[in-house]
Parts: C-alpha cells; structure tokens; sequence
C-alpha cells in the first residue's frame, strides 16, 4: 500500500498529462440530451479509464448512453479485515449546461499563474473525471489498489435532473458502504455534507371558455384558478422552515376578449428537510380548486429528494482525517444545489460529495477550476479508496 504523501507527490509531477486531458475532455462538447455528442465523449472517457478498469459498461438511455466503470480492488474486505462488506461507488456525470459551439468561443485555457484553467466544463465537472482517471493510475503505478470494489456512475443528464441517471445512481447505490460525489466543491474547496432537495412540477387547469364581454359569467377564467392556485402556494412555501418556491414559466389563454379556458405553471421547489419536502410537495401536487368548474391537474417532472446536513457525518470525518495526513485544509459545508447524491444521502448511506477540483463559475462565462487542486485530490481520493 503506497503512502498517502507518496501518492500526492507522484501525483504533483503528472501536471502536463493532465492538462493535456483535461483539454481534450473538454473539447468534446456534450450538452444534455445530445446522444451523438455523449456517444464520442463516452468512448473517450472509456479508452481512458479502460487504462486500470476492470469493466466499463455503457447503459442506454434517451439522451445517449450512460457509463459505468468497475474496479475489482483487492477483493471484498472480510470479517476479519476489520471492515463490513460493500463497495465505493463514485457518482458523476458527463453532461454540461453550454450548447454545442460554445468550447470553440471560449476553448480550454491556461491562465499566467500556471494554475488556473477556464473553459466550459471545466469546473462542473470534467476536472473531475480526469482527477479520477489520474487516482486509479496513481495506484497502479506505485503497485497499490482499491481496498474494495470501486464503481463509478456516469451519467449523461444530471444537468436537466437525471430523469434518468437516478435509475443507474439508485441500482448501484445498493449496497455501497460509501458515496463519494465527484461535483465541484463549494467555495474554498468545501466538502458538501449536505443539500437542499429541488423538485419541477406542471399545474395545469382547464377552465371553460366564453365571451369576455357578453357571457363573462358562462366562463371560468383559467388563467385566474391559476394565479389564485400559485398565490396559495406562495403562502405555503413561506410558512414552512427552508422552503423556497420560483414560478419559472407561466403560459395560457388566447385572446383579451375570451375568457381563458387553459393555463400552465412550471414551478421550482426547494427545501431542506423531508419533512419540510413533505408538505410543500404535497401542497403543490394535490391543490383543491378555488372554482367548482376549475379542473387541476400536476405532473412531477423531476424530484431529488432532500439530503438533511449531518456535522457528524462519519463518511466526512476520514476525509478530513486523510486530508490532514497531506497537509490539506478540508472545510465542510451544506449546497443550496441538488446533485446525484440527493439521493444516496437520502437513504441513509454514508455520502461525501463536492470532490472535484477546486474553482468557481459554474454554468457561467467565468468558469474556471484548479490544477494544483486537481492533483490534490486525485491523491486524496487514490488515499482513500486503497485504504478505506
């Protein structure tokens, strides 16, 4: 088993290659639900961890497929190892928010300092596959493997949701011992112990269409139920503890002169506790029509579910423990974001997120991420997995 020191020294001299990489991941556009563009970026993130991979998987699904790369390790720990059964499952995702074109304006750059990278995806999150990629050579190189079987989820749609990546994150989180989420960190490098759930959901309602002028009272304005219905959920969000709600799209109606018999809201959830997620779902997807001819009608269109803050998180503490043995601050903090590990937390199974390089920006013009902070933890997550 290599020392952790010497793996972050070994890792320190792998500058160039990784940067060479990073450059290239991030060449290959792959904007959610762009199956031809995920298929190339699929191929090559295959052939390069193909490299210490044991096997390497491709689920299809509608935006394209998916990946999953397993790592033997040394074997499933035994009772007498110390350690229960299980495996690491590493969770990421391959997909950005930039449309196709978008590296060619603005391509893969290194800044004077010799540090800092910006281009699209750079920080959320192709830094992070690359740290990956760098972590499981690290190990073969210096003779050294996973203490336990790795997997590692790659998702092609978290951007939009994972509508359906979650199916992939939720198979392989079965029986995982831990969870290590591969999205940026938060500022200053902090490790996410925690995040806010979001859901999306239509509220439609038919109404019942007449003149505006000469049968106003034959009618049922739908575009009325609709504003009363999202003036009470408003009222609902503030009344409950870490509950936020946005109405990002409103549509309906025909013509100033017809009563508006259709009308349609996409509303944003977030909040922090399930308990809190209980009641504002249950207000937003089983409203009671303000008028008796008004039909109401929700669809959920996504849901991740809320992963409440733990400051004991034991998953944490070792990181933090393994961090400090490297001479590497590792700050902890709760996202106001939802991620893969929504879920993983959820259930209960021991999850870290926020592993990826070091930056800020994301899904902005200002997008940049750290090279020394991708060496580092490359090493810190080659130190974890050989010895945990």
């Amino acid at each position: 088993m290599a020392e952790p020191t010497e793996l972050l020294a070994l890792s320190r001299t792998f500058g160039d290659p990784v940067l060479e990489r990073w450059e290239r991941l991030v060449s290959l556009e792959t904007p959610s639900a762009d199956a031809d563009r995920t298929a190339v970026f699929g191929r090559e993130l295959a052939a390069g961890l193909a490299a210490t991979a044991d096997r390497i998987e491709h689920p299809p699904g509608p935006g394209g497929d998916h990946l999953v790369a397993h790592w033997n390790g040394r074997g499933t720990p035994s009772p007498d190892d110390g350690a229960p059964p299980g495996h690491t499952l590493l969770v990421a995702h391959s997909d950005t928010v930039f449309p196709a074109g978008t590296a060619a304006r603005r391509p893969f750059t290194l800044a004077e300092d010799g540090d800092t990278v910006t281009g699209p995806g750079v920080f959320d999150m192709k830094g992070s596959l690359v740290a990956v990629e760098l972590a499981m050579d690290l190990l073969a190189r210096t003779g050294a493997a996973p203490r336990r079987p790795v997997r590692m989820v790659v998702v092609n749609d978290e951007e939009i949701g994972s509508p359906d990546g979650s199916r992939l994150v939720a198979r392989h989180a079965e029986g995982a011992r831990a969870v290590l989420g591969l999205e940026p960190p938060l500022p200053g490098g902090a490790l996410k112990i925690g995040r806010r759930g979001v859901a999306r959901v239509l509220l439609s309602v038919r109404g019942v269409s007449a003149h505006a002028g000469l049968d106003a009272a034959l009618g049922v304005s739908a575009i009325d139920e609709l504003v009363d219905q999202l003036a009470a959920l408003r009222a609902t969000a503030a009344s409950l503890p870490d509950a936020a709600l946005n109405v990002g799209t409103v549509t309906g109606g025909t013509r100033a002169n017809v009563v508006a018999d259709h009308a349609e809201a996409e509303i944003g959830l977030r909040y922090a506790t399930p308990e809190t997620e209980q009641a504002l779902l249950k207000a937003v997807l089983e409203p009671t029509p303000v008028r008796q001819r008004a039909h109401l009608s929700t669809r959920r269109l996504s849901h991740r579910p809320a992963w409440a803050m733990d400051p004991g998180n034991p998953l944490a503490a070792e990181l933090v423990a393994l961090a400090g043995t490297l001479d590497l601050e590792l700050p902890l903090g709760s996202s106001g974001g939802a991620g893969d590990t929504n879920l993983t937390g959820a259930l209960g199974i021991p999850t870290v997120d926020g592993l990826g390089p070091a930056g800020a920006g994301a899904h902005g013009e200002d997008e940049h991420a750290s090279l020394s902070s991708l060496l580092e933890r490359a090493a810190l997550i080659a130190a974890f997995l050989q010895s945990h």
